[in-house]
Formats: structure tokens, sequence, C-alpha cells
């Protein structure tokens, strides 16, 4: 018995939904960081859903690449959250709006 392609859409919009209240409510960089990262998860979801509806590889294949740019980001944002924290010694963004000028 193959699960619904609604569950996992419903699924996918929820997580979507926390990620996104995550960014907009949070101040700490860290967890906005967590935030996105539970977004992009969530539309990686969808797309293996949808490529398994489908009987197609493109959307697995699709995800695959999100995932490795995924990971690259990982690496450069946690590079850059941990170098203000060493300048700053907070994660705050409001704190970081003083790094413009």
């Amino acid at each position: 018995m193959r699960t619904p392609i609604a569950w996992f859409v419903m699924l996918s919009g929820i997580l979507f939904a926390l990620g996104s209240l995550g960014v907009l409510i949070r101040r700490n960089a860290l967890l906005i960081f967590m935030s996105v990262e539970l977004q992009l998860n969530a539309v990686n979801l969808a797309l293996v859903a949808f490529a398994r509806m489908h009987n197609a590889l493109d959307g697995q294949v699709l995800a695959f690449f999100s995932m490795v740019v995924a990971a690259a980001e990982v690496v450069v944002g946690l590079a850059i959250i941990v170098a203000v924290y060493r300048r700053r010694q907070t994660v705050d963004v409001d704190d970081a709006r003083e790094l413009r000028w």
C-alpha cells in the first residue's frame, strides 16, 4: 500500500511554514540558519514525493543537487557566523547591523 502524495505535500508545507516562522521570529543567527535549512529540506521532500508520484528520477536528482548546495551553504554560513561571533561576542542579528560600515 502506497502512502498518498497529499500526506507528503502536507508535511512539506508544515515544515516550510515552521521554517518561515523561525526565520521571521528568531533573532539568533544560528536559529535563523537552521530554519532556512528546514525550508530547504521541506522543498526536497516535496521534490522527492512528486518524483515518486510520476515515477521519474528528475526530482530526486534535483533534490540531491539541492542537498549538495545546502552543504556548501552550511560551511560558508557557519564560517561567517563564527567569525562574527569572535569579533562581536554575539550572534544576534540586530547587532550585525553595525557591521555595514
